[in-house]
């Protein structure tokens, strides 16, 4: 629950600034009366609970945004240089909280979050997004602009923070009470680079399934690909079958890095992935005592391809077997990565990640989307790049160029610490796109880096069975982290936005979040980082 003395002080400043003027006045007014450096606000006007809005940029997929709450929608641009520019929205519901939220985005985006402004102005929250300093999802205009690459890897979020709260401030006509920022995936990357960059920007963060590491990240989902032939494709009696599936999600544009006149005796067709995710399940769903189709603990499984292996008898992949290079292949995806002198450059692929058509991005046949940008257009400068040869040289050449200082791989937190600031992270075990083990292992870099045995005072680690990407999947993933589905029971314990607010705000630190099916609708604990998740007979609890 709210304090309700914060309500009553929203509710009261609202009213005394509709007896000056009307709501809509105020609001439209801002054009004029905000004076923002290097900033224009394109519009700003009134937008009501149940309406849809049309959307500016080219994300198509958000073209209208459906509205939750009455309020003042601002949207402006601010000239980060000569040659860069960020465009923003902020959503100041007519009831609000005294609560600032800044939202992260997603991939290589690009993309307003609207979803996730009607989440935070429908909860009551000042709600700030930005498109990180470009529009869509490809970076292809750094080849003209590269401090859009400064924008993307550290600097729309810091501006996005100060300008927000400089508008909210204005429309209200008091400073705001706490600041916060939600992302997952960039917006869980974004939100530990504000920490370490900007540790005075919010006072508690939601960093989701965080692509830290970020060049390695995109290295090893490149290198997925190569184990299993990508960019080159076998010429199967499934070819065409795969082939119109590829073009149907990456476009024509990709058609020459799905088609090659070679073949590749390592790749693994669509339709042997059922058979492989139901192996690993045989192997290591009762695991953790409980056979249910879901891995609690992924680390703890060491599965073996080679069970898979065809025999005499079989009749290739027909049988549901692999052959020899198959299963080399597979071995590869379900080991961590190495670099040329042996280090570690990342964590395997989940086992039980794969499952239910999830292989498809990293291991589908072509050069997942999101590397073969970054390689192209931030690394190599070069439209041309082939990943013909990729190997993990060019992974530790990335580390040279570390465009935007987009890593986000350094320990030490304790300005943010020091200040007071707190974290909740959460990763889905059954991540496709980034292996949960990465944010253990930023855990432990963090801990190392500061000394600390726990990070318990301001960082807290959940770990999720069962979560793909960021939400979905069979597990019990609805945790509030995402749109108002999300929020599937409403309080701290059930949802990871008011499970903050209550630890920043009141010093209740979260011991658990509890997640929800959907469907379904059934509940499982999830536990914090290093304690493990234990079926003690009848339900899953924490142990350390």
């Amino acid at each position: 629950m709210l304090p309700l003395l914060v309500q009553l002080l929203a509710f009261k400043l609202l009213s005394s600034a509709g007896a000056a003027q009307s709501i809509s006045d105020a609001c439209s007014s801002l054009t004029a009366t905000l004076s923002l450096e290097n900033t224009t606000i394109i519009t700003a006007e009134r937008i009501t609970a149940g309406q849809n809005i049309s959307t500016p940029g080219s994300c198509h997929w958000q073209s209208v945004a459906a509205v939750t709450a009455d309020a003042c929608r601002v949207y402006a641009v601010v000239n980060t240089t000569a040659e860069s520019a960020v465009h923003f929205e902020v959503w100041l519901p007519d009831t609000w909280f005294g609560r600032f939220l800044a939202l992260g985005n997603g991939g290589l985006g690009g993309c307003i979050d609207y979803i996730n402004l009607g989440y935070g102005s429908a909860l009551h929250f000042a709600t700030v997004a930005s498109d990180n300093g470009h529009d869509g999802t490809s970076i292809s205009g750094s080849l003209q602009s590269p401090e859009l690459l400064n924008d993307y890897g550290f600097r729309a979020i810091h501006v996005e923070a100060v300008l927000g709260k400089q508008i909210v401030d204005t429309y209200y006509g008091r400073t705001h009470d706490k600041s916060y920022f939600m992302g997952c995936s960039t917006g869980g990357r974004q939100a530990m680079q504000s920490a370490m960059l900007y540790p005075d920007d919010f006072d508690g963060m939601i960093a989701g399934a965080p692509a830290t590491d970020f060049n390695h990240l995109l290295g090893w989902e490149t290198m997925l690909g190569r184990f299993i032939g990508a960019p080159i494709r076998i010429a199967s009696d499934s070819f065409s079958q795969v082939l119109g599936q590829w073009i149907g999600m990456v476009g024509l544009g990709r058609f020459a890095d799905v088609l090659s006149p070679h073949a590749s005796n390592s790749f693994i067709p669509e339709s042997l992935w059922p058979g492989i995710s139901q192996e690993i399940l045989n192997q290591c769903d009762a695991l953790d005592g409980v056979v249910d189709g879901i891995i609690t603990e992924p680390d703890d499984c060491v599965f073996r391809p080679d069970a898979l292996l065809c025999d005499a008898t079989d009749v290739g992949y027909r049988n549901n077997c692999l052959t020899a290079l198959q299963v080399d292949a597979l071995t590869r995806v379900y080991e961590p990565l190495f670099g040329t002198a042996g280090q570690l450059l990342y964590p395997r692929y989940d086992p039980g990640a794969e499952a239910d058509g999830n292989f498809a991005p990293l291991l589908g046949g072509a050069i997942f989307d999101i590397p073969h940008e970054w390689f192209r257009f931030a690394i190599y400068n070069d439209t041309n790049f082939s990943f013909e040869n990729f190997s993990v040289a060019d992974i530790e050449f990335a580390d040279t160029i570390n465009p935007g200082g987009i890593s986000t791989w350094n320990g030490d937190l304790s300005a943010f610490q020091n200040r007071g600031g707190k974290i909740i992270s959460y990763h889905g075990r059954r991540d496709h796109l980034i292996p949960s083990g990465n944010s253990k292992r930023l855990y432990d870099l963090i801990a190392s880096t500061l000394s600390q045995r726990t990070l318990d005072e301001f960082y807290r680690l959940f770990l999720i069975p069962g979560m793909d990407h960021c939400a979905g999947g069979p597990g019990a993933w609805a945790i509030g982290q995402h749109g108002l589905g999300s929020n599937t029971v409403n309080d701290s314990a059930h949802n990871v936005l008011f499970s903050l607010v209550e630890w920043v705000e009141q010093g209740r630190e979260p011991d658990v979040i509890v997640g929800t099916t959907i469907p379904g609708m059934m509940e499982r604990m999830h536990c914090r980082y290093p304690q493990r998740s234990v079926h003690n007979g009848s339900v899953f609890v924490c142990q350390e």
